[in-house]
């Protein structure tokens, strides 16, 4: 994760929400994929996990075309 998206504390605090976030979600996938999730600077303040749900629902669409 990138220094941009804020201090060590900051950064770690995002990556522990991103984690919880995908270990959530992955239940919910009928097959494997390879998935790489990237935060950028405003995932310090803003909503993550609607941010993450939407971002997830718009591959999964994709993938399903």
């Amino acid at each position: 994760m990138s220094k941009a998206v804020g201090g060590a504390v900051v950064r770690n605090r995002v990556k522990r929400r991103l984690r919880h976030l995908v270990a959530a979600e992955f239940g919910r996938l009928e097959t494997p994929i390879d998935l790489v999730v990237r935060a950028l600077p405003p995932a310090a303040e803003g909503d993550l996990a609607g941010d993450f749900g939407s971002a997830l629902n718009q591959c999964l669409r994709k993938l399903a075309a």
